[in-house]
């Protein structure tokens, strides 16, 4: 078998992660945790996280002539299809232009760009947070002026559910799966034969709260923060995305010290069961449109160590037979195994355009 190596590359907003593979075998892996530093721009949170890779790959002394391919995770860009996508002019210039928003992810594409170009090292993206493959029906909100949009945890939602039908001796393209990936931002999609059709936005208000997240929200109180307490724009999207959910009625975003006190604090155990609740209600909405024909739940993100929190929701969700837990995440692995397929001729090169 010919051997090829992975760069593979995922910024997210407090950590850098950087692997490398052979094959399917991981030789080598980084997570560098920083703080987040909103006042960044772009061009210098490029700049400081290329020093990161550059530090990694001369502290293990890799020279990056060695990569075969870079895989990087994909950012905030236009409504795309999933799969594997080669990264271009067009994609840079909107990830560069913040086009179609600010997240650290926007950097995977740029940075394997940097890194790529000067040894002519093919370089992709692979499932970015902008998948659509939503129903129209999906998409339908009782305003025609405003459409439901998919931003969501794409990469970790297809890995694990490609992994669960594996473990079931099953293709992906075969199934109905319900996949709950709980992390920082909860995201609970119906995969339909292989094609995730409808899926709740993780980033700008919709779905459960969760750690930071506010998760949908009523549109009168949402009018009142911006016409009776003048919250700006800037201000409320910081509070749904970054400081809402259990954040904005605890304090704090530690999952494991609230889980610690949640039978002294009553406080604590509402909020809590309050996001089980949402996750569990959202659930159950996925199942009702699917007809009730699923062939297994998954949960997958850092949530899913939680043992109260996975024992209320199997507790909740006792009339599905089959529910299954990816704790963590496998964005590396799908990054680097997507890309395989792809040096090897079993999967074809998306454009973006």
């Amino acid at each position: 078998m010919e051997e090829f190596k992975i760069l593979a590359i995922n910024p997210g907003s407090t950590s850098t992660k950087i692997a490398i593979y052979k094959n399917e075998k991981m030789i080598m892996e980084e997570n560098i945790i920083h703080l987040d530093e909103i006042n960044r721009s772009l061009e210098e949170e490029f700049i400081f996280r290329k020093n990161l890779i550059d530090n990694f790959l001369k502290e293990k002394n890799f020279s990056i002539k060695e990569i075969s391919a870079i895989s990087a995770r994909g950012g905030l860009l236009k409504p795309i299809s999933g799969g594997v996508y080669k990264i271009n002019k067009i994609m840079l210039d909107d990830l560069w232009n913040e086009k179609y928003g600010k997240h650290p992810c926007n950097l995977g594409a740029i940075l394997a760009e940097s890194i790529g170009e000067k040894y002519n090292i093919p370089r992709f993206i692979v499932d970015p947070v902008v998948v659509d493959e939503m129903t129209e029906v999906a998409k339908l909100t009782g305003l025609k002026e405003i459409k439901r949009k998919s931003i969501f945890h794409c990469l970790n939602q297809r890995a694990v559910a490609k992994e669960y039908s594996k473990l079931k001796n099953k293709k992906y393209e075969s199934l109905n799966l319900i996949v709950a990936h709980l992390g920082g931002g909860i995201s609970v999609g119906l995969h339909k034969k292989g094609k995730i059709v409808d899926v709740n936005n993780a980033l700008n208000g919709d779905g459960p709260f969760s750690p930071e997240r506010s998760g949908g929200l009523p549109v009168e109180g949402i009018l009142n923060l911006i016409f009776e307490k003048k919250y700006s724009k800037e201000k409320i999207m910081k509070k749904i995305k970054g400081e809402g959910g259990i954040y904005n009625y605890l304090g704090t975003k530690n999952l494991k010290e609230i889980i610690e006190q949640i039978e002294e604090i009553k406080e604590y155990k509402l909020i809590i069961d309050g996001m089980i609740y949402q996750i569990v209600k959202e659930i159950g909405s996925l199942y009702g449109v699917a007809n009730g024909d699923i062939d297994g739940v998954i949960f997958t993100g850092g949530i899913s160590y939680s043992e109260y929190i996975i024992k209320e929701l199997k507790e909740k969700l006792k009339f599905i037979k089959n529910i299954e837990i990816f704790p963590g995440e496998m964005e590396m692995k799908a990054l680097v195994f997507n890309i395989l397929d792809v040096l090897r001729n079993e999967v074809e090169i998306k454009e973006y355009k």
